[in-house]
């Protein structure tokens, strides 16, 4: 599967080839510079489409059939319906169906919904998977049963390796909860509306041919159009695109928890004492339960101070459209829905914005709005002692979740990552993390029930935090302090076999996940 293993800047063991196609190590940040033009599909002609402007057929076997679905073909398709996707399970099911084998499936993530397509990955129509595998597909990867490597890209990774040429779909499928016969289309109205379709961007506009699936088919135009018409090749009518209900997800409730819940109010704390909360200040927040806890205290503080954010980065949630109805925060950029109440809002609220992984996060363009924000929070597995973090592996070494926008964060002026000490008497801190995903000269705080660590590149932190009350340690103090409560982890046992590859925010390889040991 691998020719050659090279050291890359961060100091680890890399391909130089991913399924027989050259790649480039991590060159450290901000180091590498493409040299090569953006890549664009075939030329179409109006004259291969109808001039009425309807492009709807039959049914979704169909406008497979008319892309030219084939054998080696790379399909993708996105995830705003989160675990209540349906178009990815009919696309592999029809792909099934017609005999089609060794496809490459490039979602934009996936979830245990798409535990569907594991028969699909046994039998040969699925090759193999770039793209966050959550859950069963994780865990079926890091056996080592998957035919081909898989790559782990950030939703900007994901748009700068389309942009760039890296990936190269082939056929589009873009699910959205209201869309015409011509392909506008968008997720904020019909009765499986998702909110914004920002992640389907770069294959409607990248792809060598676009369908798009709904379950609202509405006379032309279709308002407003967050898919361009012009970038489809062909629509199709279906029963039920996806469930919304099932946008929701247990990472995308607050949490209950005694402990998550003090590690959320000292964390609003810090940003009080610091001085990161303050008149006109923007923030983002992550859809884990602790995250979503933050910016219920950010609301508080604001209230008290009689201040307001002029933007949060979304995922929006029903907490942070709270906060934008009453005024605390001027406007939600948003990237992705994570409940009913974002859809409401996004649909309803000229000041809840839709972006896209392009606007947001892609590295490859001519600046991009993380570094604008001015703190993040987001979650981690792990953290080392020189505060490099991981997102995709547990301590057992397997793959269980995606990157998301979670590297492309880590250019926001501060980012903290509030974390428990430990999770199942396994200590998050650790000497060094099993999975490299973003470089700890970019993670400025961590933030634990027990303490809160900084950066020592962030000697302006650390001087704004000394008189605050809060209990600042070092990152080795924390780790100690987690091994004297559960004794030093076991490192986990793992094979010489590559079974994925992290890709940075630029392309490069910045690590790789090995084979679970005793598979």
């Amino acid at each position: 599967m691998t020719d050659k293993l090279v050291k890359n800047a961060a100091g680890r063991l890399v391909p130089e080839q991913i399924n027989g196609e050259p790649v480039v190590p991590f060159m450290g940040v901000g180091k590498y510079r493409p040299d090569h033009r953006k890549y664009t599909s075939q030329i179409p002609t109006n004259a291969d489409y109808p001039l009425d402007g309807n492009k709807q057929v039959v049914n979704l076997k169909e406008a497979l059939q008319k892309a030219g679905l084939k054998d080696g073909m790379t399909i993708s398709t996105h995830h705003h319906f989160r675990n209540g996707d349906l178009v990815a399970n009919m696309v592999f099911d029809i792909a099934h169906e017609l005999g089609v084998k060794d496809l490459r499936w490039f979602p934009s993530a996936s979830f245990p919904c798409h535990a569907h397509l594991l028969q699909y990955l046994e039998d040969g129509t699925i090759s193999h998977i770039e793209g966050s595998m959550n859950g069963p597909l994780g865990r079926y990867c890091s056996e080592g049963k998957m035919k081909k490597m898989a790559v782990l890209r950030s939703h900007g990774g994901r748009y700068q390796a389309v942009q760039d040429g890296d990936v190269k779909i082939d056929i589009a499928v873009i699910g959205a909860g209201s869309a015409d016969a011509f392909g506008n289309a968008n997720g904020v109205n019909g009765p499986s509306a998702s909110g914004l379709l920002g992640f389907a961007l770069a294959d409607s506009q990248y792809a060598n041919k676009v369908i798009v699936v709904t379950d609202r088919m509405v006379p032309f135009p279709c308002i407003p159009w967050q898919i361009q018409g012009n970038h489809v090749d062909y629509t199709v009518l279906v029963d039920k695109v996806g469930i919304p209900e099932k946008i929701i997800s247990g990472t995308t409730q607050v949490s209950k928890s005694p402990d998550r819940l003090l590690i959320a109010e000292m964390t609003a704390q810090f940003c009080e004492a610091t001085g990161i909360i303050r008149e006109g200040f923007s923030f983002q927040a992550g859809a884990g339960g602790t995250s979503l806890s933050i910016g219920i205290f950010f609301g508080e503080i604001m209230r008290r101070k009689g201040i307001k954010a002029r933007f949060a980065r979304g995922g929006s949630n029903q907490y942070l459209v709270k906060l934008l109805e009453e005024g605390l925060v001027e406007y939600i950029l948003d990237g992705q829905t994570f409940d009913l109440e974002g859809v409401r809002s996004m649909r309803d609220n000229p000041n809840h914005v839709w972006t896209s992984p392009f606007t947001s996060y892609n590295y490859h363009s001519k600046g991009n709005f993380a570094g604008m924000v001015d703190v993040v929070i987001l979650g981690a597995t792990e953290v080392d002692v020189n505060f490099n973090a991981n997102v995709v592996t547990h301590s057992d070494g397997y793959l269980l979740h995606g990157i998301g926008g979670w590297q492309n964060c880590l250019f926001s002026k501060t980012v903290i990552l509030p974390l428990p000490l430990f999770r199942d008497r396994i200590p998050v801190v650790v000497d060094e993390v099993t999975t490299l995903c973003g470089p700890g000269e970019l993670i400025d705080v961590i933030v634990t029930e027990r303490g809160i660590a900084i950066n020592p590149l962030r000697q302006d932190l650390i001087e704004r935090a000394k008189d605050s009350g809060l209990p600042i340690k070092t990152i080795q103090e924390l780790k100690d302090e987690a091994e004297l409560i559960c004794g030093k982890p076991d490192k986990p046992i793992l094979t010489d076999k590559i079974i994925a590859a992290i890709k940075w925010v630029d392309g490069t390889v910045i690590d790789v996940v090995r084979q679970v040991g005793g598979q």
